[in-house]
């Protein structure tokens, strides 16, 4: 996964967590493209303050991320749900009974997951 779009999901998941200074800074460098003297001008930081805070968060939302694996189950599910879409499209086009055995056992799977 691409780091932008990696840091964009663990922040998504896990930005509630974080205090107001290091969600700003992290939105300011990830969300908002600003560069690390942008930042650093804007809340009278060092940059090698801004840098190592988000450092720091990036190491936090990962550690996160680790422990509850909460994006690794969205995306999970996130697929299931996609094939379960095809195999409901495909069900109207062939009516092929396998089609919602496998959507069961899909939507199993998923519910069992929570």
């Amino acid at each position: 996964m691409e780091k932008i779009v990696e840091q964009t999901l663990l922040y998504d998941f896990y930005g509630e967590l974080l205090n107001a200074h290091q969600k700003q800074i992290y939105e300011d460098a990830v969300l908002n493209d600003l560069t690390l003297s942008e930042i650093a001008d804007e809340h009278g930081i060092s940059r090698q303050g801004v840098h190592d805070l988000i450092k720091r968060v990036d190491k936090t939302l990962n550690g996160y991320e680790s422990k509850l694996h909460l994006i690794e189950k969205f995306m999970t599910t996130k697929e299931k749900v996609h094939k379960i879409n095809e195999l409901s499209n495909d069900y109207i086009v062939s009516k092929n009974i396998d089609n919602i055995h496998t959507i069961q056992q899909l939507a199993e799977d998923i519910l069992d997951t929570f």
